[in-house]
């Protein structure tokens, strides 16, 4: 999958404008709420838990336009609960972020 965060980058500096703060404040709440779910993921052991959480997962990602977590979330809701390969998607997507975010904090 190939990676991708110009859109997520535009949604952010469109909801913050010029305000840096602003902007790292809801970089770090979308990353947050990611790994929230992640780790929801990591502990559905039944089909209901694991489909919320991946719904939400998929949810959050299109809400800030991150393409690449919606992807990653898509192949979540049509994995089995537990899914080894699926988490490893979407750990990857998460761990590029925030490498990105790591690398220059101040890119957006």
């Amino acid at each position: 999958m190939a990676f991708n965060h110009g859109a997520l980058d535009a949604t952010l500096a469109a909801a913050a404008g010029s305000d840096a703060a602003l902007l790292r404040e809801l970089r770090a709440a979308f990353l947050e709420s990611a790994a929230r779910q992640l780790d929801l993921l990591k502990r559905a052991r039944c089909d209901g838990n694991w489909h919320v959480a991946a719904m939400r997962l998929k949810g959050l990602a299109a809400s800030f336009n991150a393409e690449d977590l919606l992807q990653a979330a898509e192949i979540a809701l049509h994995a089995a609960p537990g899914e080894p390969m699926a988490i490893r998607e979407v750990e990857a997507v998460l761990n590029r972020f925030n490498r990105t975010q790591v690398r220059d904090p101040n890119r957006i």
